[in-house]
């Protein structure tokens, strides 16, 4: 079946912006209800993208959306909630496994089989984090309703690119303090880039090998999050000092950070990076993955500034 209509649930968010681009340019209609218009207007501008304004947690909401689309896509996911709860709070389970249970009662309600999921890398019902554990029952759901549904879930590691809040955020405080205190700086990541991720999305839709299937979506090199701030560092030129922190200190950060209006951190981040961020040796990958390298990409938008980024930037666009 043709895919002509896809409905795009946290089609707003970072990564939802990539694939309505990607879906926009192929001329596939895109519907992304917002709950605020005005916020997206970067979106408004794309031809065949359409953006409603809607509750997506109102299960009446996702009927009438539903109607008439060929695939649905679900990037939904939150990283803080104000609450604690074990195994994990409301704001958890609404964004991560209530939603997703209502969007399989909706797509076999509507008829619409095609549904592509966004889990984690790691996620599981036994993780140790929130939101790990979250994603995990979330993804759960999901692939239990393969049969009477098409899925596809996919897992990516941490998600870097033009506009992150990744390796943007660290080199905005690197260039601001003369210390960066690093708690977990051990913790392992696998990056991959947001346009690879777009890709593996859109790619899937039509593709029926990938119907049932749950992939990871990792970059070629595994880093630690101390290497990868180094990097930054270098790429930036800062010369702030790295102070590595014990664990308690770690969470003591945390959570003060998460005490912010927008918290860049919270103690159940950090619960989240006991477990290595990486693709395990049965990992299944995409048919075809061949991501790109961090730092084929970070120097053209992280060092951009810089006289050995604009250089980078420019080798970077003529392939070399």
């Amino acid at each position: 079946m043709a895919i002509k209509k896809v409905l795009l649930l946290g089609g707003s968010g970072y990564v939802g912006t990539y694939i309505a681009n990607r879906l926009s340019q192929r001329g596939v209609e895109v519907t992304v209800p917002t709950r605020r218009r005005e916020r997206t207007k970067a979106l408004i501008i794309q031809p065949n993208v359409l953006m409603p304004e809607a509750n997506i947690h109102c299960p009446e909401t996702l009927d009438e959306l539903l109607r008439g689309q060929d695939a649905v896509i679900n990037l939904v996911g939150i990283l803080h909630s104000r609450d604690v709860q074990f195994p994990y709070s409301h704001d958890f389970a609404e964004a991560h496994v209530e939603l997703p249970k209502k969007i399989v009662a909706a797509c076999k309600a509507a008829g619409v089989r095609r549904l592509v999921h966004m889990s984690a890398l790691g996620a599981s019902p036994a993780a140790p984090s929130e939101y790990l554990a979250s994603k995990g029952d979330g993804e759960a759901l999901v692939m239990a309703a393969q049969g009477a549904l098409d899925v596809t879930v996919f897992r990516p590691s941490v998600i870097f690119g033009q506009g992150d809040a990744f390796l943007t955020m660290f080199a905005k405080v690197l260039s601001l303090v003369p210390f960066f205190p690093l708690g977990f700086g051990h913790a392992r990541f696998q990056p991959v880039w947001v346009a690879d991720v777009a890709d593996a999305f859109v790619d899937c839709l039509s593709d029926h090998t990938t119907f049932g299937q749950r992939y990871d979506l990792v970059g070629p090199k595994v880093y630690t999050l101390r290497e990868l701030v180094d990097y930054t560092k270098s790429l930036t030129g800062s010369r702030a000092r790295v102070i590595p922190l014990n664990e308690g200190l770690s969470y003591l950060q945390a959570g003060l950070m998460w005490l912010a209006p927008q918290p860049m951190m919270s103690p159940d981040n950090l619960r989240s990076m006991q477990v290595d961020n990486i693709a395990g040796a049965d990992a299944k990958l995409p048919p075809d993955w061949q991501p790109k390298a961090l730092e084929a990409i970070a120097p053209t938008y992280i060092a951009h500034n810089t006289p050995k980024g604009k250089l980078d930037s420019f080798r970077y666009r003529a392939g070399r």
